[in-house]
């Protein structure tokens, strides 16, 4: 075989392997969390490091990316009908643009982080939720708003941004809808989920 095209067909495998599928339900934590139990170690991971809930960390990504690896923004038009630029550098789970995706490896002391990783990516989010608390004295469990923020920028949503944009306004308020609903999810499942023994034996 020939040299050239084996090492192609190593680079294949290797990259189909890095590929991490999204859940097989996305409207329930519990679903999620008993189906991929690395994402709950990491959900509760930060949790304890930044004090960010799983179940608001998790509505960003839902609303974000739908859990979706790769995920980027649409493609602009040109003349109405040509793909052209991306809207924005965002990417991966957590949609973190290239900018704020540098200042977080930095501050977090993750200079390998990625935003295909998961891990990361929940990591990114408590990070910056954690800030927003701090700085503009949201709480933790308002995802409405710390998901303004989030999009907006802390800057942005000290000016008060958002309040021209009917359709984030309606969103944030979507986001926040999910996070009870995965609050109100999570109240249930969370004894189990904390048992070793479950994922023992299922």
């Amino acid at each position: 075989m020939n040299n050239k095209y084996f090492i192609y067909l190593i680079c294949l495998v290797l990259l189909s392997s890095c590929v991490v599928s999204p859940p097989k339900k996305t409207s329930n934590i519990c679903d999620i969390f008993y189906e991929k139990r690395s994402w709950y170690k990491a959900a509760v991971k930060t949790e304890k490091r930044w004090g960010s809930p799983a179940y608001v960390t998790l509505a960003f990504i839902k609303q974000e990316s739908d859990f979706q690896q790769g995920a980027k923004p649409e493609r602009t038009k040109l003349l109405g009908f040509i793909p052209w630029k991306r809207k924005s550098s965002a990417y991966g789970y957590a949609q973190a643009i290239d900018g704020t995706w540098d200042i977080y490896k930095k501050q977090a002391k993750k200079p390998f982080a990625s935003r295909r990783s998961f891990n990361d990516s929940v990591d990114f989010i408590g990070w910056y939720n954690k800030k927003s608390t701090k700085l503009l004295g949201i709480p933790k469990n308002n995802a409405r708003l710390l998901y303004l923020a989030y999009h907006e920028g802390r800057g942005g949503y000290k000016k008060g941004s958002y309040k021209s944009k009917p359709w984030l306004l309606s969103v944030s308020s979507d986001v926040q809808k999910m996070s009870n609903r995965y609050q109100s999810q999570y109240d249930k499942c969370k004894k189990k989920l904390r048992s070793p023994f479950y994922f023992l034996f299922n």
